[in-house]
């Protein structure tokens, strides 16, 4: 029963939604269904295609709504009755679930809902996660999670934001929408910005599986495949960036042996198609191909020693260019003082200082720098600067224990 809700979940509040037209009243026939499972398999039995017999029984359920709800009879009457009461054969799944899929991940992602709400609604219609695991993902109250849900669903609804895939320039509007949204829920997964635990495997495999979903519903474009290769490539280093107790490893000290070959296989492959889409298109790489490129240099370096630095700080020059921010600044600033040595990698850092100042790993970064110059006090200063600005309880113990 609980595999049933993980799999079936989004799938088939997204189909629902497409009948019924409302999100809330399609996760209301979505619960009655599980429930009606949960009363009938145990005598009954597993069914062959539980989302069929899911389907199938939240769409009866949908049914009997009618016959006492004189307004969503009338939504009824819109939407046209055929769609909603044919009974699909409940052993073949239904053909367009993709696109369904599809829809409800664009809504989620919508640009009109804030960011905190699109993380919020995407895990939760989409990734199928209650808001208990949210609330503890995020580690801030389930009330405010729920909250957040709440009133996206009211901003989708009050706003007439449409249950469709767009076309055209608003498509690639809101697909940037999507693909930023996915990546801040494996960031947060990757390197926690608060909390006892450096990295939450949980949800950078929620974000992964997203993007592993989005790469089959739109295999077309090129920047989803750049994503998915950049979660990939990173992801596969997740059981090695922590220590027995949860605190961080880093990149220079991490055992390589730990990597997960098989996601770096996914993502060299997932980036060979970015590369491959975009040459096709005479397009230059996107943001997420280029991020996944870098990656892809550590990926297939057996030693942190023989990082090829170089081409590292060419990509982040490359990337730089077409996609000035000052984290990507302080990024290529690492790769340049691995090339040319920290007082080039100080220069860059100190260009950006004043935009990130209140940014943690500006501070750790320029504290390494001034350590491999030999200017501990200045070096101390900064590794306690960054060990106060950072709320991750294991990052602000490496930072202390650097500063000593």
């Amino acid at each position: 029963m609980e595999a049933a809700w993980r799999i079936e979940w989004p799938r088939l509040v997204a189909g629902l939604t497409r009948l019924v037209g409302d999100i809330a009243t399609a996760e209301e026939l979505a619960q009655d269904a599980h429930v009606a499972a949960l009363e009938q398999w145990p005598s009954a039995g597993v069914p062959p295609n539980p989302g069929g017999w899911l389907m199938l029984t939240a769409k009866h359920r949908a049914v009997d709504r009618i016959r006492r709800d004189a307004n969503f009879a009338r939504k009824l009457e819109l939407l046209g009755r055929e769609a909603i009461t044919a009974e699909a054969p409940v052993g073949e799944p239904d053909p367009v679930i993709a696109d369904d899929l599809l829809r409800m991940i664009f809504t989620a992602c919508h640009p009109a809902l804030t960011p905190p709400a699109r993380a919020a609604l995407t895990l939760r219609m989409v990734g199928g996660l209650t808001t208990t695991e949210i609330a503890r993902a995020y580690l801030v109250p389930e009330s405010t999670v729920a909250q957040r849900i709440v009133r996206a669903k009211r901003t989708i609804a009050s706003k007439g934001i449409p249950f469709e895939v767009p076309e055209g320039a608003e498509l690639t509007a809101r697909l940037d929408s999507v693909l930023e949204v996915i990546y801040l829920i494996f960031n947060e997964g990757y390197a926690a910005t608060s909390g006892e635990r450096w990295v939450r495997a949980e949800l950078c495999e929620d974000a992964l599986r997203l993007a592993r979903i989005l790469t089959g519903l739109l295999p077309e474009e090129p920047e989803v495949h750049g994503l998915t290769a950049l979660l990939e490539l990173q992801a596969s280093r997740t059981t090695a960036r922590s220590d027995s107790g949860g605190g961080p490893v880093l990149l220079p000290d991490q055992d390589r042996s730990r990597w997960n070959r098989l996601y770096i296989e996914r993502g060299l492959a997932a980036l060979a198609r970015a590369h491959t889409l975009n040459r096709t298109r005479e397009l230059p790489p996107g943001r997420y191909a280029l991020q996944a490129a870098i990656a892809s240099v550590h990926a297939v370096t057996p030693a942190a020693s023989d990082t090829d630095w170089r081409r590292i700080a060419g990509l982040y020059a490359v990337l730089a260019q077409r996609f000035p921010s000052p984290v990507v600044e302080l990024n290529r600033a690492v790769a340049v003082a691995m090339v040319h040595g920290p007082t080039a990698g100080l220069e860059l850092i100190d260009a950006v200082a004043a935009d990130l100042d209140g940014y943690h790993l500006l501070h750790a970064v320029r504290g390494d720098l001034l350590e491999r110059l030999g200017r501990t006090a200045e070096a101390r200063a900064a590794f306690e600067r960054a060990a106060e600005l950072t709320a991750n309880d294991g990052e602000r113990e490496l930072l202390r224990e650097r500063a000593r």
